[in-house]
């Protein structure tokens, strides 16, 4: 189970440091999905980016705390509007135009991710 655990935490750090890189390098597709009512699109664009990168960097190096648990858990729920956003309007998955089902359909693997995390 340890192994298992280990596995899982480095490839959700990855995933997750990976994913904060993107939001550099592609910051115009990140910021068509902060929905309409939220300002500065673009530095929340960066500064969740920032967080993304420094918690995949912790959960490569160490065994998270249940504070830190939580604190990625609500990282995940406070990103989740901008991923309904997406759904509803239809915004593109970077270059590729999904069907408004796959959009949705990826909603629910936000809870899978707040699961993982909680059995870390």
């Amino acid at each position: 189970m340890k192994l298992i655990k280990l596995l899982l935490k480095t490839i959700l750090g990855l995933g997750f440091f990976t994913a904060g890189i993107l939001h550099f390098l592609r910051e115009p597709n990140f910021t068509k999905i902060v929905p309409g009512y939220i300002p500065f699109k673009k530095e929340i664009v960066y500064i969740s980016g920032v967080i993304e990168m420094i918690m995949g960097v912790y959960l490569i190096i160490k065994k998270p705390s249940e504070s830190a648990k939580k604190l990625i858990n609500t990282f995940l729920l406070g990103v989740f509007p901008a991923n309904i956003y997406m759904a509803r309007k239809g915004i593109p998955l970077g270059d590729k135009r999904l069907p408004k089902s796959a959009l949705y359909g990826r909603l629910p693997l936000q809870f899978a991710l707040i699961k993982l995390i909680k059995i870390l």
